[in-house]
């Protein structure tokens, strides 16, 4: 599987890259699939069944405006956060969508966005079909899809078959573990940032490469500050107030509580930037998956941490933190899995907590064997970390979970460069017995909110 960093690292809006990212690029191409086929004149309803996850928590994640927004022709990258609302208003007062926004088109949100709370399909749990009829209400086409976690998705052909194409692309650093790319690094004297750079070339120019990590920067660095401002309570019901804000105007102004403890200062200050980020995600702000939006706030946090906080930090320390994080996170991507609907939160903060971990290793000068040792500490803190959302929300424990595991990041990366990089358990050996512990763990607590938390907390 060909991925690359901008695979990994996509602008988007919240609250869910599994449930929101995914489903609206998938029923973007529905949409995109019906024109190029001829049979967009001839479409006069559609209809979206959710299964798995997506159905038992899509409400709550976003999930069916998502699907709207796609239909209408919207991409996560590009849509405006802000005039989500009023257009689903719209279309929930007039049971009208426009499809591709040009055409009119009869869509009961209550009828025709089905959400099946326990069925799943086979392949993964995160399943989504979408049909179109005529005027005669005849079916005249079906694609199932599947958002398998980061906003990817796969599709099943016609013969209800899911094919993993793979791209034709030959790196001039192939690796699939952690050992090859450190067997990498040592043969060719380059850095796991430096690998990754000449692998990214066979998509985009150096220059081009190095612009896109800085233009994602920025979209973290916006997503912080408006989370710093933004105040009130977060949709869904659960009534969960923003923090970020008061805690932004306390840490400002000095607040007495920061004597209590100085040398921890900078981690109210981490705790901020990632609460920031989730705090936009729930309220369906643009935010950058990395590698998922559950998961959202991490990196930037810790990047915000290197960028504030650590002495000659720089712009090239953003890139090759950003180049060794993206390194880490194709490991999982590739040899276990992102998704909360799959294995568990492990899979999305335990990622990110790895990645972070690692970049901030990197942009502070550490070598690959420290690198990897600090991905390794960061991934096995949080094994068995399941995925039960209150009220199937990306709120609790979501948003304060990235900032226990930003801290932890930090404090993985601090273990690793105090070390020579040598360690009893391998990231290798660690992403495996993540997959094994996923792949072990009861379905209630993969994104259903039929377990843990979810179950346990009385809503009032």
């Amino acid at each position: 599987m060909a991925i690359s960093l901008f695979d990994l690292f996509k602008i988007g809006i919240g609250p869910s890259s599994s449930h929101t990212v995914g489903p609206m690029v998938a029923a973007n191409k529905f949409a995109q699939f019906l024109s190029n086929e001829k049979l967009f004149d001839n479409v006069s309803r559609i209809e979206c069944e959710l299964y798995g996850s997506l159905g038992a928590t899509g409400k709550g994640h976003g999930t069916g405006t998502a699907v709207l927004m796609g239909l209408e022709g919207e991409w996560p990258e590009s849509i405006e956060p802000k005039s989500v609302s009023s257009r689903i208003e719209h279309i929930s007062a007039t049971n009208v969508l426009a499809l591709l926004g040009v055409k009119p088109l009869t869509f009961n949100p209550e009828t025709d966005l089905i959400y099946h709370k326990v069925k799943r399909l086979d392949f993964h749990a995160n399943g989504m079909t979408l049909r179109a009829f005529n005027n005669e209400l005849n079916l005249i086409a079906e694609k199932t899809y599947y958002s398998v976690g980061g906003g990817f998705i796969v599709q099943e052909n016609a013969q209800g078959e899911v094919e993993l194409v793979e791209e034709n692309i030959k790196f001039p650093y192939e690796f699939n573990s952690a050992k090859e790319l450190l067997s990498l690094c040592e043969q060719h004297n380059l850095s796991m940032a430096e690998i990754m750079l000449e692998n990214e070339k066979v998509w985009r120019t150096e220059a081009e490469i190095k612009e896109g990590i800085l233009r994602i920067w920025r979209v973290m660095q916006e997503c912080v500050e408006n989370g710093k401002l933004n105040e009130g309570i977060l949709p869904g019901g659960l009534k969960v107030k923003r923090r970020a804000a008061k805690l932004f105007a306390d840490l400002s102004n000095k607040n007495r509580m920061d004597m209590i403890t100085p040398s921890l200062g900078a981690m109210d200050w981490v705790n901020l930037y990632a609460l920031a980020v989730n705090e936009e995600n729930a309220g369906g702000g643009r935010v950058v998956t990395a590698p998922t939006n559950g998961a959202a706030g991490i990196i930037p946090a810790v990047l915000h941490y290197y960028w504030e906080f650590c002495p000659r930090s720089s712009e090239q320390g953003i890139v090759n933190f950003m180049l060794t994080a993206a390194a880490i996170g194709m490991l999982f991507k590739k040899n276990a899995s992102i998704s909360g609907a799959e294995v568990g939160c492990q899979g999305e903060v335990g990622s990110a907590c790895a990645m972070a971990a690692a970049g901030l290793a990197a942009a502070t000068g550490g070598t690959p064997e420290q690198i990897e040792n600090a991905a390794e500490i960061g991934m096995e803190h949080n094994l068995g970390l399941t995925c039960d959302p209150i009220g199937g929300l990306v709120q609790v424990p979501c948003i304060e979970r990235n900032a226990m595991a930003s801290v932890k990041a930090i404090n993985s990366a601090s273990m690793a460069l105090r070390g020579n990089g040598s360690h009893y358990v391998s990231l290798d050996k660690v992403i495996k017995t993540m997959k094994d512990t996923g792949m072990d763990m009861n379905e209630k607590y993969k994104e259903t909110s039929r377990g843990g938390l979810a179950v346990n907390v009385i809503e009032c």
